[in-house]
């Protein structure tokens, strides 16, 4: 399998998180934010040196990752507000990023999380954000338009404070959505937090969805809406990794699988949880 890392997980100088991504053999970066600067944010020479870098190291980019449409508040939100449209700025920017660093793929967001979307038999009056999940797809379409007038695939992430929580969300979005420029980026450890089961249920859900996979390890504690990462194996994703591994290999699944280095072990740094968690992907998915 193609295994990849979220290059400022190891840290946001390139040149450094590339060194150490060719020290473990690793052929795929995902780019977040580099240097002092979110992605979409950078200049044309730093994106030429950005290009530079990557080809010396040999690397391929997986996706340009920026935060596009992170914390919208949907039923407050129209393509004529301010923020809408500094975010679809951003997008345009990302996009021709996307070009310069030859990847097809640009992440997107899918606004600010509501609790309960859905209700039946009085919860659609009393609880439910009832109208929201149109209101995403109302939203979300000028940006679809764009990705396919350009090309580009728009890899919505399963996040756990976004619209789209679980495998079941991602898939209906994509279907309700109906374009072939649109996949998601299973980030299977944030849809723990929403108690999605990853597999079985969430991997038949998205099978031949997925532009790419982000993985990681947490311990969740939802009561207290509390989170602590901890090394790949050792947390809430130890019963499903086998299983998606087995599974991954028994289908053929050839897209990347990025390790997000977001584990700082105590009094270390999080390229030293990249180090610690490692070995674990390489064994599993490697």
């Amino acid at each position: 399998m193609k295994l990849g890392v979220i290059t400022d997980g190891i840290s946001r100088d390139l040149e450094h998180a590339l060194k150490v991504m060719n020290e473990h053999e690793l052929e795929h970066a995902e780019l977040q934010f580099v240097w002092d600067k979110e992605v979409g944010d950078h200049s044309a020479d730093e994106i030429k040196r950005m290009k530079s870098l990557i080809k010396q190291h040999g690397v391929k980019v997986v996706s340009i990752t920026r935060h596009n449409f992170v914390g919208l508040p949907i039923r407050d939100t129209t393509v004529e507000s301010e923020a809408y449209k500094t975010h679809m700025e951003g997008l345009k920017r990302c996009i021709a990023m996307a070009g310069e660093l030859e990847t097809d793929t640009v992440r997107i967001m899918s606004g600010r999380k509501e609790m309960i979307i859905f209700g039946e038999n009085g919860a659609e009056q009393w609880v439910a954000s009832t109208g929201s999940w149109d209101k995403l797809l109302e939203l979300m379409q000028p940006p679809l338009k764009l990705a396919e007038s350009e090309g580009i695939t728009l890899a919505v992430e399963t996040g756990n404070n976004a619209m789209i929580t679980s495998g079941y969300l991602a898939r209906k979005f994509i279907d309700d959505m109906g374009s072939k420029n649109l996949k998601v980026i299973w980030d299977i450890p944030n849809t723990l937090y929403c108690t999605d089961i990853p597999y079985p249920d969430a991997y038949d859900q998205l099978k031949g969805h997925i532009s790419h996979i982000h993985i990681k390890d947490s311990v969740a504690d939802i009561a207290r809406a509390t989170v602590r990462f901890c090394a790949l194996g050792t947390g809430d994703m130890t019963p499903y990794l086998e299983k998606l591994a087995g599974a991954f290999r028994k289908d053929g699944f050839d897209r990347v699988i990025c390790y997000e280095s977001v584990y700082r072990p105590t009094g270390g740094t999080f390229e030293d949880g990249f180090r610690e968690s490692f070995p674990v992907l390489k064994r599993l998915f490697g």
